[in-house]
């Protein structure tokens, strides 16, 4: 397969377009016949145009691909070596949302040939790949797993915003069903990744290394945020202390705020409903997830009691959120806990806007309802920085001092301004 592949013989297909499989789809077009896959028409069309809907990447690394972009299915049969990098989200339990990788399973079953593979990149809980997918391309191709077709899975290491940890530069997880499959996907996973596969003894194996790595980045924070809460009531800056902590050689710098996105605010959850379904109550990270996820609310509620302590009513004031992302740099929304700190202000009786320098406006009202601001519109009597864009760094004193009220508090979720706030009421987590 892996010869064919280099000598264009036989095609890849990318199934899923985004964040994921778009930067896979274009750095194997560099060196092999791609069919990028997406059941997004519009995206498509863009794509087409070399235009990335995620604004992740720029024309310029569209450029010398050998890449047919398509939301066809016949066009998809021409692909031998299938790789699917859609989205694993949950539902409103907090459950597995499986519907988008299995789509995406039944759509490959059904080109799917003698001879193929078919890899597996998105998030999932350890055996998801085995239980639930095989058995689906089974069903519907009418072809023997491991006789007619091999499987593999390689965990998904993009980092959205992240223009330093990319795919070729990160070492590459990848797992097969068998040692010829492994050695095959290893090799095709070697042509576009320059700091060079780790072969995981089984695909449970890939399965789980990937789950943990956002599980544990999420507890992580969570206990950051457990102190930023005990620091709060001792009337310390929690950044200051971990600035101090952080002069040991041994101490993880890790940070509190609010964790969304479609990562470690989503993994922990995969991780916990496999664990449940084995009998097993996972403690910590139950908790640490209880605990990013009332984030959002707290800030809020802490924000509301200062206004109240100052003697303003809440149905009297005025919000402004700066940001709406899921963290800087990125225009992507999904799963953003700047939402719950507005939700929770708004139940209050606070009138809130929003603004951000990269969200898309329509996609913002279309995912919550929510209209975002052009820009601030008057004065505020809260002033929350939740997102550190770029584009926000060079705001100082002078310019929050123009947006606030008289009894005005300036709440920087990230510490972006520590130590340059010195006439206004500050605060951090």
């Amino acid at each position: 397969m892996y010869n064919q592949i280099l000598d264009k013989k036989k095609k890849l297909g990318v199934i899923g377009l985004g964040y994921v499989g778009l930067p896979i789809a274009l750095a194997f077009a560099k060196k092999a016949k791609v069919i990028g896959f997406d059941i997004n028409s519009k995206k498509i069309a863009l794509l087409k145009k070399s235009i990335d809907p995620s604004k992740e990447l720029s024309k310029e690394e569209f450029k010398d691909c050998d890449i047919h972009f398509t939301d066809q299915l016949e066009e998809l049969k021409t692909a031998e070596f299938y790789i699917i990098a859609v989205p694993t989200p949950i539902d409103k339990y907090k459950r597995p949302d499986l519907y988008p990788l299995l789509s995406a399973t039944e759509t490959v079953a059904k080109v799917l040939k003698k001879g193929d593979y078919v890899v597996f990149e998105s998030t999932v809980y350890p055996g998801c790949t085995e239980d639930d997918c095989i058995p689906l391309l089974e069903k519907i191709s009418g072809l023997t797993f491991k006789k007619d077709f091999m499987v593999g899975y390689s965990p998904e290491r993009i980092n959205p915003g992240d223009k330093e940890h990319t795919l070729n530069n990160v070492v590459k997880v990848v797992s097969g069903c068998c040692d010829v499959s492994l050695k095959e996907i290893a090799h095709v996973y070697e042509l576009v990744v320059a700091a060079g596969v780790h072969r995981a003894p089984s695909i449970k194996v890939a399965e789980a290394a990937k789950i943990i790595e956002n599980t544990q980045r999420d507890v992580n924070i969570a206990l950051m945020n457990e102190l930023s809460l005990i620091f709060d009531k001792l009337n310390i800056n929690t950044f200051d202390v971990l600035q101090a902590a952080g002069t040991k050689w041994n101490f993880l710098k890790f940070y509190p705020g609010l964790v969304g996105g479609h990562c470690i605010g989503v993994d922990p959850y995969y991780l916990t409903y496999k664990a449940s379904q084995l009998g097993i109550h996972a403690k910590v990270i139950n908790s640490g997830r209880e605990i990013n996820d009332d984030m959002g609310v707290h800030v809020a509620q802490t924000l509301v009691k200062k206004l109240v302590s100052k003697g303003k009513e809440p149905t009297n004031a005025r919000a402004l959120l700066i940001g709406a992302t899921f963290k800087e740099n990125v225009t992507d929304i999904r799963n953003s806990k700047v939402y719950d700190v507005y939700h929770e202000l708004k139940s209050f009786g606070v009138s809130v806007e929003i603004i951000d320098a990269l969200a898309d406006k329509e996609e913002v009202f279309n995912e919550y309802k929510i209209k975002l601001n052009d820009a601030p519109s008057g004065k505020y009597d809260i002033v929350i920085v939740a997102v550190s864009h770029d584009a926000y760094k060079k705001f100082d004193e002078k310019y929050f001092d123009s947006l606030l009220t008289d009894v005005g508090i300036l709440a920087d979720l990230k510490s972006l301004y520590r130590g340059k706030i010195v006439k206004l009421d500050y605060w951090s987590l």
